[in-house]
């Protein structure tokens, strides 16, 4: 009897970046060690000059190398930056110097000492990124709880019972709200819960199941492509690249209002089509097994009550982040600072929540495991970024690109790097490890083509974002389990509109670059 064939499965994201791992250690050997001159801003108001192949602390021993920080040294230097983004704490890590790249010579390590250098890559990773895997994980912890009060499926519920008959409505004030849930805390897969409940209603609204899937798959990835203050992918992408995460917030609101309001608009016009005339649905043809599988199913509204604690549960959710956003902008926090914040909303969660202690502690626990997976992405893509650091070849990198892409416009620079981003994306789904994996290397090629670091962020929000409409290694699979809705039949409904909402990413990075 011949065997069956093993059906190619896509490797997880930790697999993904442990080959990355692999191959950049491998790259050690072909690409050479340089570095360029950097500066580092003082708060007494100097710069600290370190030249090529010399560390920071041996630079600071010569006074010779410590100069006044002020605008006309940048100029000196070629570096196209404001000194106020110094000075207000914008930038805060070394700023390399255009045109001083100096090649080093360095000894590669033989195979024992690879060896050793992979296996301790991750564990430094981990170690250097402690505190943002602290925040993820009380982040964790508290929507854990939230989702066991039935907090976030009771406001849903609400909503739906409020505009029944109203379900045009019901598509824009979901998406919206799911939007807005993606681009603060990274609304992602939480809202698998949500498809019971809606699919029904839509369906019995004369709708199909993929409405319910783009009414809530698309508001979370439009929310997560558009990401303004949240913490997995433009907080940690900012914070990386050496700027402060609100810097290029007016074109983040732009992706986000927009790009939310042709995702709603594309959901609506096709919805109406099917209402109108079911035999325009893309899933037709299994019409008969979803109504039996769904419109049989009934709500047990005493379990969805959006009584007083579950939407005093919510607020105090929804203002902690916007706590956290003065902290940052206003107040210097950093995750140390955010994390303690988060640590006393889920004290105060604790009393309000209705569990008992061993419920809280262990549904708060669950939710941390649930975003365990995302801290160890951060720390091993972390690592890879150790490798090249050690072998310091991210420089070299770094030269090698801005040689090739000095020559180009503003516009062609911002559309090259949104495509660079769309195909690290599909490979490395998870949006904190590639933003610590990428940001390094790529926002100092800002300075070079004198644009500001803020417009890398973007494209590397909306390139990861959008691919993430249609990667198999991200949450779009599970989704479409849900409501057993074949891969092909969901490319080809959002096809055209995720080559919309290209080009509206590359016109907005398109004008970013000359603002």
């Amino acid at each position: 009897m011949e065997k069956k064939k093993k059906k190619f499965s896509f490797p997880s994201a930790y697999t993904v970046i442990l080959i990355v791992l692999l191959l950049v250690m491998g790259l050690t050997y072909f690409i050479p060690a340089g570095k360029f001159e950097t500066i580092q801003y003082n708060d007494d108001k100097t710069f600290t000059i370190v030249p090529a192949g010399m560390t920071e602390e041996d630079a600071k021993k010569d006074a010779a190398n410590t100069v006044p920080a002020d605008q006309e040294f940048l100029k000196n230097k070629d570096i196209k930056i404001d000194i106020s983004k110094f000075e207000d704490g914008s930038i805060k890590k070394p700023v390399a110097v255009p045109g001083s790249y100096k090649e080093l010579d360095e000894k590669r390590p033989g195979l024992f000492g690879a060896v050793k250098n992979f296996l301790h890559a991750p564990i430094q990773g981990l170690a250097q990124s402690i505190e943002i895997v602290t925040f993820v994980l009380i982040l964790g912890g508290i929507i854990g709880v939230i989702n066991k009060t039935g907090a976030f499926n009771a406001g849903m519920n609400a909503l739906s019972l409020r505009l029944k008959g109203k379900e045009k409505w019901l598509i824009i004030i979901i998406s919206t709200l799911i939007a807005i849930g993606g681009t603060t805390f990274g609304l992602a897969e939480e809202t698998v819960a949500f498809y019971p409940i809606l699919v029904p209603i839509f369906m019995a609204a004369g709708y199909d199941a993929l409405v319910a899937i783009a009414t809530i798959y698309l508001g979370s990835s439009i929310g997560s492509m558009a990401s303004t203050v949240n913490p997995f992918s433009v907080v940690i992408a900012s914070n990386t690249a050496g700027i402060n995460f609100t810097d290029g917030m007016g074109l983040r609101l732009v992706m986000l209002v927009v790009g939310t309001i042709m995702c709603i608009a594309y959901t609506i016009r096709y919805a109406e089509r099917v209402r109108k005339n079911p035999s325009e649905s893309l899933i037709f043809d299994q019409k008969e097994e979803l109504e039996a599988h769904f419109l049989k199913e009934t709500v047990d509204e005493k379990e969805l009550i959006f009584d007083v604690r579950k939407k005093i549960l919510l607020t105090v959710f929804a203002a902690s982040f916007v706590i956290m956003v003065f902290g940052v902008k206003d107040w210097g926090w950093g995750f140390v600072e955010i994390s303690a914040l988060f640590l006393g909303v889920t004290f105060i969660m604790a009393a309000i929540s209705g569990l008992d202690e061993k419920s809280f502690v262990g549904e708060f626990i669950a939710g941390a495991s649930d975003l365990l997976g995302v801290a160890l992405v951060i720390g091993l893509a972390r690592g890879v970024t150790i490798i090249m650091e050690d072998a310091k070849i991210s420089d070299t990198l770094m030269f090698w690109l801005s040689n090739g892409v000095s020559h180009m416009s503003g516009v062609v620079f911002t559309t090259v790097m949104f495509f660079v981003f769309i195909l690290l994306g599909f490979f490395i789904p998870s949006s904190s490890g590639l933003a610590v994996l990428s940001m390094p290397v790529m926002a100092p090629l800002a300075d070079v083509v004198g644009i500001d670091r803020a417009i890398i962020v973007d494209a590397y929000n909306w390139g990861q974002g959008i691919i993430s409409f249609i990667t198999p290694t991200g949450l779009v699979l599970a989704s479409l389990a849900m409501v057993n809705i074949s891969f092909d039949k969901w490319l080809k409904f959002v096809t055209p509109l995720m080559i919309a909402i290209g080009a509206l990413a590359i016109i907005l990075l398109g004008l970013g670059a000359y603002i």
